[in-house]
Parts: C-alpha cells; sequence; structure tokens
C-alpha cells in the first residue's frame, strides 16, 4: 500500500512540473533596450510618482550597463526613491553602498546629505505627525544617527550646497538631545529618584549648553537639590538660573513651550 501510495505522489509531481513547462516564459519587456530607453523610462516614472516601477527600472539599467555614468546615476537615484517610499532599510543601505563605492563622486556630497535626511525622517517619526507627539520623547538612536550623518557632511564638505540645511537641522537633534534628557530627568523626577533625576539634569546642561532645553534642565536641578536637602547647590543653581533666564517661565510656575520641535515635523516632506 504504501509503495502504491509513493507511486501516485511521484506521478503527481511529474505531472505539475510538466505542466509547468507548458506554460509560456514570462518576457521581460525591457530587454535588450538600449541605456538611453532604460534612463529616459525609470525617470518618467519616477517622474510619475510610480517608484516602484522606476526602481526596478534603475536596478535594470545598473544591471545590464554596471559601468558608466549612467550606472552611477541610477544608483543615486535607487537611494532617493527608496526614501521616497519610506523604505529606510533599503535606502540607508543604498546610500553607504554609494559612499563606499565612490568617494570621489562629485556628488557624493549629496549622498552624505540623503543619509541623515533618512535618519532625520526617522526621528520625527509618524506619531510625531499624525498624533502630535514630540518625537524627543522617543528613543533617540535614530537622532544620533542623523546627527552623526549631517555631521560627516559639514565636516568632509564645509562649501556643499546642503550643509545650510545640514547645520540647521543639527541644531535641531542638538535641542532633541537634549529635550530628551530633560524627559527622562523628569520621569526619574516624578518618581522620586532623585539623584538620577540630577545626573540626567546635569547632563543636559554641560552637553548642550545652547539647547533650549537647558532651562528646564537648571530648573530641575534646582528641584532636585531641593528634595535632596542641599540648600547651598540650590540657590547656586537658582542663580545661573536666573542669570541666563531672567524671565523664566520655571520660577514663575509655568511651563517650557516645546512647540521649537513641531517646526520640522510641519515642514519636512
Amino acid at each position: 500500500m504504501q509503495k502504491k501510495l509513493s507511486s501516485v505522489v511521484a506521478t503527481c509531481v511529474l505531472l505539475a512540473v510538466s505542466a509547468c513547462s507548458w506554460l509560456p516564459e514570462k518576457t521581460d519587456e525591457t530587454k535588450g533596450w538600449p541605456v538611453t530607453k532604460l534612463y529616459a523610462e525609470a525617470r518618467s516614472e519616477a517622474d510619475a510618482g510610480q517608484y516602484e516601477n522606476a526602481i526596478k527600472l534603475w536596478q535594470r539599467l545598473e544591471t545590464n550597463y554596471p559601468f558608466g555614468n549612467y550606472a552611477t546615476q541610477a544608483q543615486m537615484e535607487i537611494a532617493y526613491l527608496y526614501y521616497k517610499t519610506g523604505d529606510q532599510a533599503q535606502a540607508l543601505a543604498s546610500t553607504e553602498r554609494f559612499i563606499r563605492e565612490h568617494p570621489t563622486h562629485p556628488q557624493v556630497d549629496y549622498m552624505y546629505y540623503l543619509r541623515g535626511l533618512i535618519s532625520f525622517n526617522d526621528q520625527l517619526g509618524l506619531l510625531s505627525v499624525v498624533y502630535e507627539q514630540d518625537p524627543t520623547e522617543r528613543d533617540p538612536k535614530a537622532t544620533r544617527e542623523s546627527f552623526a550623518a549631517f555631521k560627516a557632511l559639514v565636516d568632509k564638505f564645509p562649501n556643499s550646497k546642503y550643509t545650510p540645511d545640514a547645520l540647521e537641522r543639527m541644531n535641531y537633534l542638538i535641542n532633541a538631545m537634549a529635550q530628551y534628557e530633560v524627559h527622562v530627568a523628569n520621569y526619574y523626577f516624578r518618581r522620586g529618584a532623585f539623584l538620577a533625576s540630577l545626573n540626567r539634569a546635569q547632563g543636559a546642561v554641560s552637553e548642550y549648553q545652547n539647547a533650549p532645553a537647558r532651562e528646564e534642565a537648571l530648573y530641575l536641578m534646582m528641584r532636585n537639590y531641593e528634595k535632596l536637602g542641599m540648600p547651598d547647590l540650590r540657590k547656586d543653581t537658582e542663580r545661573v538660573l536666573t542669570t541666563n533666564y531672567p524671565n523664566s517661565r520655571f520660577l514663575k510656575g509655568g511651563q517650557q513651550d516645546s512647540s521649537w520641535w513641531k517646526f520640522w515635523s510641519k515642514n519636512e516632506k
């Protein structure tokens, strides 16, 4: 009985294979296209917003014509379109590849800039746009990665046309990293972990001296010193706070206007 069953199974497999062989092979309509036609079609698809189709055409161009300016341009286009479709992993991999393979390319500065944008948009995140959540309340990993990418651009290409915008974004990211430390300090303070809160607030003050969040960090330091029974240090911190922020809303019982972070979330496309 078992041998008969095995024979039946083998016959079915053979019939299935034979049936597949009768099916017509899917033809590649781009086969034999010259590089200029592939380039034009890929560009047309991208301009029409058909990003996935465009990516496939750019990839076919690079495969069929792996050398020369068309291939390097295709690599750049692929990275940009992955960025546009929100595929951050593929976009980052594509930019890293281009930077690694073409370190002296005339437009490699753009790829450094794009690498920063990819992580920057991840830092903003969907929640900050849809639900108006302050992105500094979330894990700052993407913030640090984006800052490092923009810094690499600024350091390597100080005269690049992308550098001014990168510097503005770096300032934003510094504020975001400082505000994150303040969020953590507030979290510890609300739970009575005053020493931990003090340490995070001190870190924000010392590392991000020009960030708006420094004002709140000083105020938190003052409150933590009070809770820890350190009146002299509390007075010293209050003096620093009032000297640098004479109209501080914290000393008046108000809350900080953190709307600075919304600038990019409203304008980033």
